[in-house]
């Protein structure tokens, strides 16, 4: 008498993959529609394409240099303040949610959140303050642009056209908007995890209490160190999405979170307490600007773009930093002179 065995696994291919996408919502971006990579590649085996840029983002040496970059708090004392690599993690996270509970592409939007904010330089978004007068002609130095700039050429993953997309339109203040749904589960997920872990920090820092912060976000979700505060903006994005055919928050309560928003770039971003540390890191960002820029030989070879320009050339090897290194590299040329207090 012989018994039947079956085999105890199954093997998803990329075409099996691939084909599962048909299931998903009307609105969702299918990856055999991709606009493709700058560089045609055979397709892998296991993996769709939106599968494997998100794998080459994860490997990559920019996304392992956000562990040691500043979200807000330039310098912070105690372990449990957010880097810009918890920070891209929670986005990811929010994002992989909104894009699972739509049935959109969960891949693409993963892939996007985990590239979304590798341009960022030393010391949060004053790296942008920084770096901005060096480029007037165009309007400034933004991270979403460095982002796509390191996987364009500085470290050249050849990341499909969508994904790309996504990462240069993350941020509100980019048109034209992203062009898939996917993207715009990224851009709502990174205001909906920086305005709440924001908070938090804030509240760690000593800046806020749980009873400051506006009472309709309170009223409608409960305190700040509320679950309730991620799931509940979440679910606003969900019904919103639900009631307008394209991923949005519920309008009532995307007025709340923009009250949210003015009332933290008051009380924390824009706080008198941040101005000191905010100042002395564009005081060293700039000052390394500058020697770089007189001093283009200390740019090492392996993150230098030959074709391009000086003021490019040193801006993304200053912007690549991490504060660590920004204040290590401040120290060897100037000694502690102008860090303000930043130690290293």
């Amino acid at each position: 008498m012989s018994l039947e065995v079956s085999a105890p696994f199954v093997v998803r291919d990329r075409a099996a993959r691939e084909a599962e996408e048909a299931q998903l919502a009307p609105a969702a971006f299918r990856v055999v529609g991709s606009r493709g990579r700058a560089r045609p590649e055979e397709p892998d085996r296991l993996r769709t394409a939106f599968q494997r840029d998100r794998d080459r983002i994860m490997h990559s040496k920019a996304f392992r240099r956000l562990k040691h970059k500043t979200q807000v708090f330039v310098n912070p004392e105690g372990d449990h303040f957010v880097t810009r690599l918890t920070h891209t993690i929670q986005v990811t996270q929010i994002a992989r949610a909104l894009a699972a509970a739509l049935s959109l592409n969960e891949d693409l939007a993963e892939a996007i959140g985990l590239g979304h904010d590798v341009g960022h330089s030393p010391f949060g978004h004053t790296g942008e303050e920084a770096l901005s007068p060096y480029f007037p002609t165009t309007g400034g130095w933004h991270h979403a642009a460095q982002s796509v700039r390191i996987y364009e050429v500085l470290e050249d993953l050849n990341l499909s056209w969508e994904v790309r997309d996504g990462i240069r339109a993350h941020s509100w203040k980019i048109d034209p908007p992203p062009a898939t749904q996917e993207a715009h589960c990224v851009r709502y997920a990174d205001r909906i995890a920086y305005l709440t872990h924001d908070a938090l920090d804030a509240m760690r820092a000593g800046l806020l209490t749980a009873d400051a912060f506006p009472q309709a976000m309170t009223d409608r979700f409960g305190p700040p160190t509320s679950s309730a505060w991620v799931g509940g903006m979440i679910d606003a994005v969900i019904e919103g999405a639900l009631e307008t055919g394209e991923v949005r928050m519920r309008d009532d309560v995307l007025a709340d979170m923009n009250e949210l928003r003015d009332f933290m770039f008051e009380r924390v971003y824009l706080a008198p307490v941040q101005r000191r540390p905010q100042a002395a890191a564009i005081d060293i960002i700039r000052r390394l600007m500058d020697h770089h820029l007189v001093h283009p030989e200390d740019i090492p070879a392996s993150y230098r773009d030959n074709d391009a320009d000086r003021v490019v050339q040193a801006a993304d090897y200053i912007a690549g930093m991490t504060d660590r290194f920004a204040l290590l590299t401040h120290e060897r040329l100037f000694g502690d002179d102008g860090m303000g207090g930043l130690t290293i």
